[in-house]
């Protein structure tokens, strides 16, 4: 087979791979609604260093880490997200008589997908495929808290062709632009009845937004490489204000029927997050290295989405409120320290910790999204089964702080409803399975950067 023919192949394979990414569910896991697991390798270290390299999936943080992979290569991930949030109300609830919710959080499998072709000695080309937002959580229609959140999914698939070029052996470049689609969908119980008669909540009523749109924007990144033995990588994600249109369906008749132009095509725009992220590989000896990393993510630009009629151009109301899709985060930051240690040429392991701020405060937080401040704890492995290909594996999890809600009348909550309040606790935990595979296609005798000399 010519070598021609073997590239051919290769992006083939690895094209077939990133169609695993249209079958993903996802569940959010990071900050916000935000999903980090995009590579099984960092996961193993809680992606402490990760902006600085170390595999090939490292460049859905950094771009410019590219360049530390020669030749011709693919990976896969693979990773099973298991969290769990348990939501408790409160005796001052209105509908407290409708009960607790059991586990909101929706298992997942986010897949994501990479390859990268060294085209000549200082220039590659890449291609990356990710779900890097997402969220799916399911409640019972009878629970305290239905009118605040019923079944909630997001889903968005992220394709970044990107490039990178390596100036000297101590500094590269890379950047990149990211094409991305997103689907929602968002049911919310209402407390009244068909007839229009203020009073219990009728089971039956459900207001159902679905939408689906494109966002565009670009990633960037350098990798410094001073000594050695030392590798800083700083890369950027740049917002995206992914555009949304769909329907907005309410019960038929009663309260519902006028005006029934407030229902039907309506349209939106969610202002997604930049962020900006740091990595340092530190080689300490021949088998160890130390990692380090930090994330900041520009959540406070989200504020809250209104909903508008396509058909007029005004905001879509119900029952005379305004229907909107209120965030009013703050920032997010993300700090982490690990290490690898190389067991022999075959087995590599490392475990990491990290502390993640929430960009969601007690002030705006609701059921759909029980995020809090969190501890992760991590441990993973390589394993190199011959020359040219390499298996991963890592296994996290994730500590939720005790978290509380509170939405209605004189909360403040930017969710709450005029009419009905609710409040409550939620218990939370995350578990992660990651599972990846790298494939170098072309001779692997070429040399990496980072050496260790004693």
């Amino acid at each position: 087979m010519s070598k021609l023919q073997g590239r051919k192949r290769a992006l083939l394979l690895s094209g077939a791979s990133f169609g695993l990414l249209m079958a993903a569910t996802v569940a959010a896991n990071a900050g916000g609604f935000a999903l980090r697991e995009q590579s099984a390798y960092g996961q193993g270290a809680s992606f402490a260093g990760i902006a600085a390299g170390g595999a090939l999936s490292s460049m859905f943080w950094n771009p410019a880490t590219m360049t530390q992979q020669k030749g011709l290569q693919v990976e896969q991930v693979v990773t099973g997200v298991m969290p769990y949030a348990s939501h408790s109300p409160n005796a001052t609830s209105t509908f407290a008589a409708f009960g607790p919710a059991g586990d909101s959080g929706d298992d997942a499998i986010v897949p994501a997908g990479y390859v990268s072709w060294q085209m000549t000695d200082k220039i590659w080309l890449g291609l990356a495929a990710n779900s890097p937002f997402g969220l799916s959580v399911s409640f019972p229609d009878r629970w305290a808290g239905r009118t605040y959140a019923e079944n909630t999914f997001l889903r968005t698939y992220n394709f970044t062709p990107t490039v990178a070029f390596e100036l000297n052996n101590w500094i590269s470049f890379g950047a990149g632009v990211q094409i991305q689609y997103a689907t929602a969908g968002f049911t919310s119980g209402l407390p009244v009845n068909n007839a229009g008669v203020s009073g219990a909540a009728s089971l039956t009523n459900t207001s159902n937004l679905q939408l689906n749109g494109w966002g565009y924007g670009f990633v960037a990144g350098v990798t410094i490489t001073p000594t050695p033995t030392t590798t800083i990588g700083i890369g950027y994600r740049s917002a995206i204000n992914q555009k949304a249109d769909g329907t907005l369906t309410l019960p038929a008749g009663g309260v519902f029927a006028a005006p029934f132009s407030n229902t039907g095509a309506v349209e939106t725009t969610l202002h997604l997050p930049d962020s900006v992220n740091v990595g340092l590989r530190q080689r300490l000896s021949q088998q160890w290295t130390l990692l380090a990393g930090f994330e900041w993510s520009n959540w406070s630009r989200i504020g809250t989405s209104p909903v508008m009629l396509t058909s007029t151009g005004a905001q879509a109301t119900v029952v005379g409120n305004p229907v909107s899709v209120p965030f009013e985060y703050k920032d997010g930051y993300f700090y982490s320290l690990g290490a690898e240690y190389e067991w022999n040429e075959r087995l590599t392991l490392r475990s990491g910790i990290a502390f993640e701020k929430s960009p969601i405060v007690d002030q705006v937080r609701t059921p759909r999204l029980p995020d809090n401040d969190r501890f992760w704890l991590s441990a993973g492995l390589t394993y190199k089964v011959t020359p040219k290909l390499s298996l991963d594996a890592a296994y996290t999890h994730i500590f939720v702080k005790d978290t509380s809600v509170a939405l209605g009348p004189g909360t403040g909550n930017p969710s709450s409803s005029t009419t009905v309040s609710y409040s409550g606790s939620i218990d939370a935990h995350v578990d992660i399975v990651s599972l990846g595979i790298r494939y170098r296609f072309d001779d692997p005798a070429t040399p990496v950067k980072q050496v260790y000399h004693k």
